[in-house]
């Protein structure tokens, strides 16, 4: 019998299946640091105790982007070990906050299945929650990714894809209990700019470009304790499709998300991801550009404080955003799209 662990392919999933994943991750401040350095990312919330108390938490709270990428690592083991893409996600909510010394870990449910139309893959959808050592939801979300079967001649199951809402409705965002954001110190934030003053239809260059090192992403990947194949070993993936590791694609929403800071400085805290595409392949050399658009905008019931954002974000390689690219003259997305991302933010009210 073999002691080591191949993964699960397509066949090995039932629906409603139970997976409690291992291994219980405590997150600490080095980690922080590290997230950091990896990303550049600086919002204020998760990089000054100070800030972030004077504003009703604890300390600094990890970054949301790492608790979505230690509470996703746990599930690669089981659900997409034996991937051949990340698809989708949706129905994502942020709970309590994530705080240095937690403990957080992970379990899914299978919420549909379907094989594809080659008979050699099938789109596994998983519901998964994250929770810290008290019990208490940190991150509920839904993905769905393609998945190698084992056996080509295994029979199908009967398709399910489940029905996931377009976006997280607003009365089921959650604001941290005992947050303030009344007293909002936009001048330590680095940006005049609050929810008042953003249009929905709006859109923002963020400007800014990072280029992806090799070491970078493969430590940012092992950092999130993501043990996918497809990004460590070059020796197999000489042979792939690409011919070369990819970059994980949450890597890419943590750069996304980073250089938003320059247009979205105050974009406190995210609370939702309504859903996101990986377009297309990065590598290591790409340089990372993104671009923002206001979709919506929310009051939040009973909050002078603090107000919504729905925002789409699209991430491109190797292409300023100036003039916002998406789709080209032919309806197609155009070639330099890596991510498109729709997600939902705490902005600050400007309190009179």
């Amino acid at each position: 019998m073999t002691k080591t662990n191949p993964g699960n392919y397509f066949e090995d999933f039932r629906l409603g299946q139970e997976i409690i994943h291992a291994t219980p991750r405590t997150v600490t401040e080095g980690d922080m640091a590290l997230y950091v350095a990896l990303t550049g990312s600086r919002f204020p919330l998760h990089s000054a105790d100070t800030f972030a108390q004077d504003l009703g938490f604890e300390g600094a709270t990890v970054d949301d982007a790492l608790a979505f990428h230690v509470v996703f690592g746990k599930t690669v083991p089981d659900v997409s070990l034996n991937a051949v893409a990340n698809l989708g996600y949706a129905a994502c909510r942020f709970g309590e906050p994530v705080y240095p010394g937690d403990t957080l870990s992970s379990v899914s449910q299978v919420i549909g299945l379907k094989e594809n139309s080659n008979g050699k893959t099938g789109t596994v959808y998983v519901r998964s929650i994250g929770v810290n050592q008290r019990g208490e939801m940190v991150l509920d979300y839904c993905r769905w990714v393609m998945v190698r079967k084992r056996d080509e001649s295994a029979p199908a199951p009967d398709p399910v894809v489940p029905e996931l809402p377009d976006a997280v409705a607003v009365h089921d965002l959650i604001v941290p209990d005992g947050a303030d954001f009344g007293v909002y110190d936009t001048t330590a934030a680095g940006s005049p700019h609050l929810w008042e003053d953003y249009k929905e239809g709006e859109r923002i260059d963020h400007v800014d470009g990072m280029t992806i090192e090799e070491a970078e992403h493969a430590m940012a990947t092992r950092l999130y304790q993501n043990t996918a194949r497809v990004h460590f070993n070059q020796h197999t993936e000489k042979e792939g499709r690409f011919g070369r590791r990819l970059i994980y694609g949450g890597h890419i929403i943590s750069l996304a998300r980073a250089l938003s800071f320059n247009g979205l400085a105050n974009a406190v805290r995210i609370v939702a991801i309504n859903g996101g595409r990986h377009v297309a392949p990065t590598f290591a050399g790409d340089t990372i550009y993104a671009w923002s658009e206001v979709l919506e905008k929310h009051e939040l019931p009973g909050r002078r404080d603090i107000g919504v954002l729905r925002l789409r974000t699209i991430a491109v390689k190797d292409r300023a955003c100036a003039d916002f690219p998406m789709t080209g003259a032919d309806g197609k997305t155009d070639p330099s799209v890596v991510l498109d991302l729709d997600y939902t933010v705490l902005m600050p009210r400007r309190v009179s």
